[in-house]
């Protein structure tokens, strides 16, 4: 008996390896997407089909307008020689040149690529108040002590929130609105039917709709970087605010922006007041929404007077990269976030 004991005792024990660093990250992404879901996942749902209702609107009131003027008329004359009894889609496109079907296809391009700016709107809002109140609410509900009880360090955590907030967020709203692209092909497919055209030769065209996707796929990168400084700030003030960390967040900016051209200091780098309003408290501000990084972007491609295509926006977003307001930002949005890391580990509100 005394040597099975014996033998149970010096049984060797397997140590647990601890878990990696991506596991972990993964955890709290997962910890983070499940808390505000609503944010994520619902709130560009909802604006992608509330933009879709005023789509289907739109066209149920062009269709019974459409319709009064055919009863009234008797038909519809076009290029004062073909009348139609209704709007005969494949006899109006009949009668137009290549170059015509060319540009109906870039304008039915450039709708369809509008049915995501409503999702990517939504997630500027999104993202502005879920950094606002990633570290202050967990102090506010004291939910702060169960989590750093856990073996996850604050830098991890608030990783984690930069990462929802820049990557992931962005992420869900781009497959929202790409839900939409085709959700709105489809109410438009049945406009066309009703009026004898083919949506596959009007509408559904594979290549304008991978490049739209694509487009707002390849600005990720490129909002993430811009949005640094501002989820930085939001981060900085709401690990750091006792109360009311939005009107700390935005008066301190717009206090900072008044002295400043009250006392007009900026003349002192020989610079306007409106460039720190543009530069500083624009960019804090509402750096979180997408596309407002196109002011410093360089647009020239678009001077040839064309309707642009996908590869001019690309060439022009990506002239971002090259601006220094891009990476003094990203710089500045850095230094808020460990600043705000410093603030997690000893903040305490009691």
């Amino acid at each position: 008996m005394n040597a099975i004991v014996e033998t149970a005792d010096r049984a060797p024990v397997n140590p647990v390896a601890p878990p990696h660093a991506t596991h972990k990250l993964k955890l709290l992404l997962k910890r983070e997407y499940w808390e505000h879901k609503g944010g994520f996942f619902w709130a560009p749902i909802w604006a992608g089909g509330i933009s879709l209702l005023f789509t289907l609107m739109g066209l149920i009131m062009a269709e019974v307008g459409l319709r009064k003027v055919v009863s009234e008329r008797g038909g519809i004359k076009v290029d004062g020689e073909v009348i139609l009894n209704g709007l005969d889609l494949s006899a109006l496109s009949s009668t137009m040149s290549a170059s015509d079907l060319h540009k109906f296809a870039e304008g039915t391009s450039a709708a369809t690529a509008s049915a995501m700016l409503w999702p990517m709107l939504v997630l500027g809002f999104v993202v502005f108040f879920y950094c606002l109140g990633a570290l202050y609410d967990e102090r506010k509900d004291r939910s702060v002590l169960f989590w750093k009880s856990l073996p996850v360090s604050d830098r991890d955590t608030v990783l984690s929130k930069v990462v929802s907030a820049l990557v992931v967020a962005p992420v869900l709203a781009l497959a929202v609105g790409i839900a939409c692209m085709i959700a709105f092909l489809l109410i438009l497919s049945v406009f066309v039917l009703i009026h004898h055209g083919n949506p596959f030769t009007l509408l559904w065209s594979p290549g304008n709709l991978l490049a739209s996707a694509g487009v707002f796929l390849a600005a990720i990168p490129i909002y993430a970087l811009w949005a640094l400084p501002s989820a930085g700030w939001l981060l900085l003030c709401s690990a750091w605010a006792k109360s009311k960390p939005f009107l700390w967040a935005i008066m301190l900016p717009v206090f900072a922006g008044v002295f400043i051209s009250w006392f007009d200091l900026m003349g002192a780098f020989n610079l306007e007041s409106s460039w720190f309003w543009k530069n500083v408290v624009a960019h804090l501000l509402g750096g979180v929404f997408p596309g407002t990084w196109m002011h410093v972007a360089d647009l020239s491609v678009f001077a040839h007077g064309d309707a642009p295509t996908h590869m001019d926006i690309l060439q022009a977003m990506y002239s971002v990269l090259a601006t220094p307001q891009l990476w003094v930002g990203a710089v500045a949005g850095i230094a808020m976030i460990i600043v705000a890391i410093r603030l997690r580990r000893w903040r305490d509100d009691n």
